[in-house]
């Protein structure tokens, strides 16, 4: 009987939680790495038993730890990220006469198909690669190239958050960057250029409709169709149909268009979800109301969805990696809060409830659907 792994990051360890296919009952395992930072785990596409974890405080740096069984036990990479191997220093040195300094891992993305090759995305802002499960890492300098100097960072750094890798085309990658934008390569990392035609962010950069400079939240595909991405930008939830050439914009009627996280149904490519926040400075549900909303139009016309959710008194934050999705035939969507909630839907959305609670504050959400 097939089932699900959620992978939960916390501001204070790792959990995992596990249940079978129907999704009503489930084991916590953790604190994995009690009192570290996770900013986020994920599972292999290609291995299931493999996970690989961001851990770091600001104390001892930045380790990436991997699990070949599924979570039971963790090894150390000896990964290069830090400079001479003293994991104190988060440093890599890239061949320059000073380290480039960076202060932890934000996200990693495995391959489709690759076993051992992840990527890795790290504020401030850049992209690694490892093709041996984490133990060495290279960057793809080409990036920082594509006017790097004018990037800011937004109100939780200058972070790479976002890796999109198109099932289709192994050489296409796709980063998002807070605050410099989103940003495609076609030859494998490379050379990269910007794609953020049609954005706009009038209170944020001095040319309201420049090529780079934008903060962009999250982005999300459907794998059947790659060539369409939704984003969820600082202000204004977006859609591009070709790949990112140009965007628009599909907030429609939702009650605000602000918020971090968005995520794409795993068997309808026109049902994407998102969790609304009541504005930049106010990180809460509008009204106190914590409401996902998703839209089966590919956006513009949203329903919010309530059953099971508290819909008073309720001011919790949903971060941008902070939820997800399994691929089950009916649709589990998952998503965690600030507050340290794990919430579930077993039926795409229409009903939820708490499969945890009484967490520290949840930094990611990562799903794992298991044979």
């Amino acid at each position: 009987m097939s089932g699900v792994r959620v992978l939960v990051g916390t501001k204070k360890g790792a959990f995992i939680l596990t249940s079978d296919e129907k999704r009503q009952d489930w084991e916590v395992s953790g604190p994995h790495f009690a009192g570290w930072e996770i900013y986020h785990m994920k599972g292999s596409r290609v291995n299931p038993d493999r996970i690989y974890v961001s851990q770091s405080t600001g104390w001892f740096g930045q380790l990436i730890q991997r699990s070949d069984d599924g979570g039971k036990t963790w090894e150390a990479m000896n990964n290069d990220f830090t400079y001479d191997n003293d994991p104190g220093t988060h440093q890599w040195y890239d061949g320059s006469q000073h380290p480039w300094e960076f202060k932890r891992v934000w996200h990693l993305e495995p391959s489709f198909t690759e076993a051992d090759t992840v990527y890795a995305g790290v504020e401030d802002a850049a992209l690694f690669r490892s093709s041996d499960g984490g133990q060495s890492w290279q960057e793809l300098p080409g990036l920082r190239e594509v006017k790097g100097h004018l990037w800011q960072p937004g109100a939780g750094g200058l972070c790479l958050h976002t890796i999109v890798l198109d099932p289709s085309n192994p050489n296409r990658i796709i980063v998002a960057i807070s605050a410099a934008g989103a940003f495609r390569t076609d030859d494998g990392g490379e050379t990269w250029r910007p794609i953020n035609n049609g954005l706009v962010s009038p209170w944020e950069i001095p040319e309201e409709r420049a090529d780079v400079g934008h903060c962009v939240h999250n982005i999300s595909i459907h794998p059947s169709r790659p060539e369409v991405l939704f984003m969820q930008k600082h202000w204004d939830v977006m859609r591009s149909d070709n790949g990112g050439e140009l965007w628009h914009e599909v907030s429609g009627n939702l009650p605000s268009d602000f918020g971090f996280p968005i995520a794409v149904h795993a068997h309808e490519p026109e049902t994407i979800y998102v969790v609304p926040i009541k504005s930049d400075s106010e990180h809460y549900p509008p009204e106190g109301k914590l409401r996902v909303y998703r839209s089966r139009t590919g956006g513009n016309e949203w329903e919010a969805l309530t059953n099971g959710l508290p819909q008073e008194n309720c001011y919790v934050n949903i971060l941008r990696d902070a939820m997800a999705i399994d691929t089950l035939e009916s649709c589990g969507i998952y998503f965690g809060t600030t507050g340290g909630q794990v919430y579930a839907s077993a039926d795409s959305g229409d009903s939820w409830n708490a499969i945890a609670r009484d967490l520290p504050k949840v930094l990611s959400i990562e799903v794992q659907t298991l044979p």
